[in-house]
């Protein structure tokens, strides 16, 4: 059994995250064990030691066993912005886009995209999160830009689902470009276990109909999209203003909603908008950090599952930490409603969903379990649960817990990647210092870059 590996002496949690019910199996003094890239038993520590003898333990220390989580939105690209001055201000969040942001996409080269994919993967495993959705925009460095990523993100044998922002505010070839980089990831990645590609839009305000007509006709049918909706009012109102419908109706006239549709933010919308994304089960992606970061509004999670939306998680390139981001969704919710008691029914099913979300771009029926068969992302966060913990209350440790703790050990599709709280695939201070080189560069590029671009081009 010398192949066999299992992590033990801690609470497992999880063994069902992700079913219907919502409801994770809990297992006291539990463990978990693995052969190659897949758990084959998940129990008592004592049975699940005895079935192997001879594996590898790594010791809980009594923590939280839990599924590899995963983060439905994410930008990698932000890594290299850390302590930037944009020397402007950012009074609203189109100053925000347009000063900092589409500055700093265009000043990235293969080398920045690289490094950023790399910081931004090593704070994912730190953070325990094992799957990840990432949205790309290098203007100036588009074709192969994705293939940078993936091969970051295959190197320490993480799962990510990838994709290109098609926007119209480069003009036609950069619109035209990005399509093109999204179509060819998506061929070259139908066969890979653990990276796939989806279409990348920019957001409704940007695309020109034309640029929807073209991605809605090109789009492979089950490769998807991944697209903000609706982050700021001016997304809503521009919409309107120049093509005479909002974003959720431009998607659903371009045929571009469906289960694969990943919508992030979708704050400034109407009850019947939320019921026309859940009529094509596409996915809403709640980002709390960001909002809350950037101004634009608190989503009103309750409302859009009232009226039957999907709604998952992402951190919108804020971090890798999605249980910091599940607490601090809550705590918005309660805030803006005033009202201590609201969100924790929605909010709590935040995980099971994106594990279920994810599944639908991986041949993964089992991601986010700990199930034999399941495939083997398993972290151990250092939360030793203090007082009683059960079915019924496991995921309010979850929020007043684990949410503030580290992670201690990483492990995606078998491999370890964090060991007691150490980088086992990456030498993090080699590449801190790494990214500090790239990182001067890069800042004077963006420095002198102006400002003032057109949401629709020149």
């Amino acid at each position: 059994m010398s192949g066999t590996l299992l992590v033990a002496n801690g609470t497992v949690f999880g063994g069902a995250l992700g079913q219907d019910d919502d409801r994770p199996v809990v297992i006291a003094d539990g463990a978990v064990a693995w052969e190659d890239a897949r758990i084959v038993a998940v129990g008592r520590q004592a049975e699940v030691r005895r079935g192997y003898p001879g594996a590898r333990v790594l010791d809980a220390r009594g923590g939280l066993i839990l599924p590899g989580l995963v983060n439905l939105h994410h930008h990698f690209y932000s890594a290299l912005a850390r302590g930037l001055d944009p020397g402007t201000s950012l009074a609203d969040f189109g100053q925000v886009l347009d000063r900092l942001w589409w500055r700093l996409d265009r000043a990235l080269d293969a080398e920045t995209i690289r490094v950023s994919a790399e910081l931004a993967l090593a704070d994912c495993i730190r953070a325990g999160c094992t799957t990840v959705f990432d949205h790309h925009a290098s203007p100036n460095a588009i074709p192969g830009s994705l293939d940078i990523i993936a091969e970051a993100a295959d190197a320490c044998s993480l799962s990510a689902v990838l994709c290109y922002e098609v926007t119209d505010r480069n003009g036609p070839a950069g619109a035209a470009a990005g399509l093109a980089e999204n179509l060819r990831f998506i061929d070259a990645t139908r066969g890979h276990r653990r990276i796939r590609g989806t279409l990348g839009l920019h957001a409704s305000f940007t695309l020109r109909d034309e640029t929807l007509a073209e991605a809605a006709r090109r789009r492979p049918a089950e490769a998807g999209c991944h697209i903000h909706v609706a982050e700021d009012p001016l997304d809503v109102r521009y919409s309107q203003e120049q093509f005479g419908a909002g974003p959720v109706q431009r998607l659903q006239a371009h045929g571009l909603l469906d289960a694969r549709s990943l919508l992030a933010h979708g704050i400034h919308l109407e009850r019947a908008e939320y019921e026309t994304i859940a009529a094509h089960d596409a996915v809403l992606i709640h980002n709390p950090e960001s909002n809350a970061n950037n101004g634009v509004g608190v989503l009103d999670v309750a409302g859009a599952a009232d009226a039957g939306c999907t709604v998952g998680l992402g951190t919108d390139g804020m971090s890798g930490s999605i249980l910091r981001a599940l607490r601090l969704g809550v705590l918005m919710q309660r805030a803006a409603r005033r009202d201590p008691g609201v969100g924790f029914e929605e909010i709590r099913r935040l995980l099971a969903t994106n594990a279920r979300v994810a599944r639908r771009f991986f041949d993964e029926p089992q991601l986010g379990e700990l199930t034999p068969g399941a495939p083997a992302d398993v972290i151990v966060v250092d939360a030793p649960p203090p007082t009683p913990l059960e079915t019924g209350n496991a995921v309010g440790h979850l929020l007043y817990g684990a949410a503030d703790a580290p992670v201690r050990h990483t492990v995606a599709r078998g491999r370890i990647l964090l060991e007691d709280f150490r980088h086992v695939a990456v030498d993090l201070e080699a590449l801190a210092a790494r990214a500090r080189r790239r990182a001067g560069p890069l800042w004077e590029r963006f420095h002198a870059l102006r400002w003032g671009t057109r949401f629709l081009g020149s």
